[in-house]
């Protein structure tokens, strides 16, 4: 299973964990942090840089790379970005591993996506792939078979299985193929959760 907690549902585009503790929580350290950096003298454009990321922080949390790309989206050069994402770094209000953790308890609870997919989903959010692979490392495989077969049970409760539960079986197995769940799990979770579900129906 898991190692950790669950945590509550999430939406992207709110918060990486989903929860309204972790929302809040880092809402209120962006705003213990001054809008511009303390030191003097202050460059304009720092200046600018840091309050543009204070404001993407406080609708969700954000990989370093995110909100270096989101910089230079907007022409900040190299070296700006790199002082404020160390400045923010030092604040607390980026933190890749972190982010990596949340995500992935989180995408894997709640949207049912297996490990493939859940590592192409950190690798295009910046992640490095140490901090990746430590978030990967919470679901161990029974835990991620686990989730499979939870997706599957609920799908075929509404599968005509007239064919024997062909046709359902190639869909399903195709469903966890979407969602990153690997060939061989998946032709195993499809088979047993359809044997399951005939002798359901046989009994009823």
């Amino acid at each position: 299973m898991t190692k950790s907690s669950r945590p509550q549902s999430i939406s992207d585009s709110v918060s990486v964990a989903g929860s309204q503790g972790t929302l809040d929580d880092l809402r209120a350290r962006v705003a213990s942090v001054p809008e511009a950096p303390t030191r003097e003298p202050v460059d304009s454009r720092d200046e600018q840089a840091w309050c543009y990321c204070l404001r993407l922080l406080t609708s969700r949390a954000r990989t370093r790379a995110e909100l270096t790309e989101r910089l230079a989206r907007r022409g900040y050069p190299d070296d700006v970005s790199e002082r404020i994402m160390d400045r923010l770094a030092t604040a607390g209000l980026v933190n890749d591993a972190d982010f990596a953790t949340q995500w992935v308890q989180s995408r894997h609870t709640y949207s049912g996506k297996g490990k493939r997919a859940l590592a192409a989903e950190l690798r295009t959010k910046g992640v490095s792939a140490e901090n990746a692979a430590a978030a990967l490392a919470q679901i161990d495989g029974e835990a991620e078979r686990s989730r499979a077969a939870e997706l599957v049970t609920k799908k075929l409760r509404s599968e005509n299985l007239d064919d024997g539960g062909i046709k359902a079986a190639r869909r399903l197995v195709a469903m966890l193929a979407r969602r990153g769940y690997g060939q061989s799990m998946a032709y195993d979770v499809v088979k047993n959760a359809l044997a399951s579900e005939k002798d359901r129906r046989d009994v009823g």
